[in-house]
């Protein structure tokens, strides 16, 4: 697991790169406060060494709830800034700080 950030110069946006190896997943997205939760609003690409990657476009200065969702199995990145308990998931959720 991995996650890489781009900060842009020309306006307040990060570039975030979500990886994550999954050599035997059918799909994978990435589900978070930047996009209600929706796993249809960011679904990671297949490598061919199977690892799932994506790129989101994220507000600088914010900090974000994230998980992946592994064949409809919600798991968090071991690189995540932090973690939160979230009541509603009974589970901590990675945090990214941009």
């Amino acid at each position: 697991m991995a996650i890489k950030k781009q900060f842009l110069k020309s306006k307040p946006v990060c570039k975030v790169t979500f990886s994550l190896p999954a050599e035997d997943a059918k799909k994978v997205s990435v589900v978070g406060s930047f996009n209600d939760w929706n796993a249809k609003k960011a679904p990671l690409k297949k490598l061919k060494n199977g690892t799932f990657k994506g790129t989101l476009d994220l507000e600088s200065g914010s900090s974000y709830e994230f998980k992946y969702v592994v064949d409809g199995v919600y798991v968090n990145d071991d690189a995540a800034d932090a973690y939160a308990w979230n009541d509603f998931a009974g589970a901590e959720n990675g945090i990214i700080n941009l």
